[in-house]
């Protein structure tokens, strides 16, 4: 009993839990083929939430008011700048990939000298340099933008029924739960998000910090945006459009605590799949577009309802 309720205790258990059963319901009222299938589609197109979603986490875990909203813009430019640098060409995937981490280190550099130096919130900071990010974009919108075969062949693939995206995903999930919850870099970001204050008077350099959390988000959306292009065929400027309040949609619904100070990586994960099944359902159901946005919208009220109010008795 005690066992149980510690993992109701934890903040992803709502989510995961309400995955789990979107997938039952969908067994059910389908049966286990068209589950399995919906399951498998999960593995594959969850995979650039979760990326955009541990990013958004970071910088949510960094304390009160901090929240990043260049993320389309961010999806835009460096799937752009990964598919122009690499030209088509299998050979030159490897400077893609080095490409598009400068890329994301550099938007995010960008976007915490914008919110240190004009001493601006980084609500309108990020949203002032996603207008940026997307002109330049815009600039580089001409010529090749499609991805070369072995990168549309790798993100297309499965092992297990599973999408080779998915291994991506975790491996990156699990190099952030390390750093998170076992490095002192995770917990001097859980020390400045609950305060940042005494987090300094302990020692913590809270600025570097809050910079590293710009970078490492940017960086994890430049990523999730080189394979999003190699998913879809190419990158195009409206790519990253619906990742916007998608990112902060799992990191909330996931369990992250949005005043800052505790992060849910397997939480992103589990909301990035409850979120997408409840669509999938919806659509295999026949549902009109405006009976989905209702139930959907209920769905994610009443998960974020639950486990906030699971959070709030514990404390």
């Amino acid at each position: 009993m005690k066992s149980v309720l510690a993992i109701r205790e934890r903040p992803w258990f709502w989510s995961v839990g309400g995955a789990v059963l979107v997938g039952l319901a969908a067994s059910l009222a389908f049966g286990p083929r068209t589950a399995g299938n919906m399951l498998s589609a999960a593995s594959a197109f969850v995979v650039f939430s979760v990326l955009v979603g541990l990013g958004q986490m970071l910088v949510v875990t960094s304390g009160p008011g901090n929240i990043d909203l260049s993320i389309p813009a961010t999806i835009a430019l460096a799937g752009s700048v990964a598919m122009h640098v690499m030209a088509r060409n299998d050979a030159a995937i490897p400077v893609g990939v080095a490409v598009t981490v400068a890329t994301g280190v550099a938007v995010g550099s960008f976007n915490y000298l914008l919110i240190r130096l004009l001493r601006i919130p980084p609500i309108i900071a990020t949203l002032s340099s996603s207008f940026v990010l997307q002109s330049i974009a815009i600039s580089l919108g001409h010529g090749s933008a499609a991805p070369p075969p072995a990168l549309e062949n790798f993100a297309l693939g499965h092992w297990l029924g599973i999408s080779t995206l998915a291994f991506v995903a975790l491996a990156l999930t699990i190099a952030t739960g390390i750093v998170l919850f076992r490095l002192v870099q995770g917990r001097s970001l859980s020390a400045v998000g609950q305060n940042g204050r005494a987090a300094h008077l302990a020692g913590v350099r809270v600025e570097r910090v809050r910079f590293a959390t710009y970078v490492a988000c940017s960086v994890l959306v430049a990523l999730s945006a080189l394979l999003l292009a190699g998913f879809s065929g190419g990158a195009t400027l409206d790519m990253g459009a619906d990742y916007m309040l998608l990112s902060v949609a799992v990191v909330v619904i996931g369990g992250t605590q949005v005043s800052g100070g505790r992060a849910s990586p397997t939480g992103v994960w589990g909301a990035a799949c409850f979120l997408f099944l409840v669509n999938a359902l919806l659509n295999a159901s026949g549902a009109g577009a405006g009976v989905r946005a209702i139930i959907y919208g209920l769905l994610i009220i009443a998960v974020t309802a639950v486990a906030g109010g699971a959070r709030a008795l514990r404390s």
